[in-house]
C-alpha cells in the first residue's frame, strides 16, 4: 500500500474522442476526465528507434485511489509528460486503489 504522502504527482486523466475533421474524417481530441493525486514509479527505461528517430520509451506504474472510469484507452497527462495506459488492475481487489502500468515517450 503507498503512503499517502507519495500520491505527490498531480495528474489529468484524459479520454480520447473523435471529432469530425469537417473534410469528412475524424482526429482525436483528448478530452479531460479528472485531476487527481498519484504516485508515479519508474518500472524499466529502455531505448527504441521508430521511424528512423530515437526516442526514449520509460515505463512506470502509476498508484492513484480507485476509479472505475479507467480504461486502456485512455492517457494521464502531467504538464509535458504524457503516460499511454498500457494496463491496469487493482492490486488487493478491495477497490481502495488502482495501479495502471503505462507508458511515456520522450521524443528528442
Amino acid at each position: 500500500m503507498s503512503r499517502i504522502g507519495a500520491m505527490r504527482h498531480r495528474l489529468r486523466l484524459e479520454a480520447p474522442q473523435r471529432v469530425a475533421d469537417g473534410g469528412g474524417g475524424a482526429e482525436i481530441v483528448w478530452q479531460p476526465v479528472a485531476e487527481l493525486w498519484a504516485e508515479i514509479a519508474p518500472a524499466s527505461p529502455r531505448d527504441t528507434v521508430r521511424a528512423e528517430k530515437i526516442s526514449a520509451e520509460v515505463s512506470h506504474r502509476i498508484a492513484l485511489r480507485h476509479r472505475d472510469d479507467v480504461t486502456a484507452a485512455m492517457r494521464f497527462r502531467a504538464d509535458d509528460r504524457v503516460f499511454d495506459i498500457v494496463a491496469h488492475y487493482d492490486p488487493d481487489e478491495r477497490r481502495r486503489r488502482l495501479v495502471c502500468l503505462v507508458r511515456e515517450r520522450i521524443t528528442p
